[in-house]
């Protein structure tokens, strides 16, 4: 059977959990033998967008090139896990209105948890003022209104969203 593509969004403030949540749905979708590819928001700004900066006119180029790439890999049969902050409803819906077969996943965890795992000091740069328009900080984050899937990362482990991920890309036909 031929595999069918699929974009799977994730969205979130930085240190939700978008990056762990999407490696793990990589690792169990590749001990399937489904072809995966990965847009990280940190990764594809070291190569693809290098060039913009965090302005909002930015950010929606940013997510653009992103959907774009998205767009190509899943319409031939790539199932895309695509990690990124993505802070604008518009722009997300821009993104899903571009895709055909789009699942939207927000990563749910408050400001303060974020602001706790922190592993790369963003949070605190930025309330020190050293990083400008931070989502969550100085620029705004704006939730999804009805995601497709939700996983509230303060209360539930890592498995416990993997497993509602899978679970819409089964309901949805994508793979089995």
């Amino acid at each position: 059977m031929k595999q069918v593509g699929v974009t799977v969004w994730f969205t979130g403030l930085s240190g939700a959990g978008k990056t762990t949540i999407s490696r793990a749905v990589e690792l169990a979708l590749r001990s399937r033998d489904y072809s995966i590819e990965i847009l990280d928001g940190d990764v594809v700004r070291e190569n693809l967008t290098k060039d913009l900066g965090f302005s909002k006119e930015d950010r929606y180029e940013n997510i653009r090139r992103i959907g774009f790439v998205a767009h190509l890999l899943s319409r031939n049969g790539v199932i895309v896990l695509v990690s990124a902050i993505s802070p604008y409803r518009e722009m997300r819906e821009e993104a899903k209105n571009r895709i055909k077969d789009f699942i939207e996943v927000y990563v749910n965890a408050p400001l303060a948890v974020c602001e706790e795992r922190d592993v790369k000091g963003l949070y605190k740069k930025a309330r020190a003022g050293k990083i400008q328009h931070f989502t969550g900080i100085d620029d705004p984050y704006e939730a999804p209104l009805q995601p497709d899937v939700e996983c509230h990362t303060e209360i539930e482990s890592v498995e416990e969203s993997v497993a509602k991920v899978l679970h819409k890309l089964e309901a949805g036909g994508y793979i089995n």
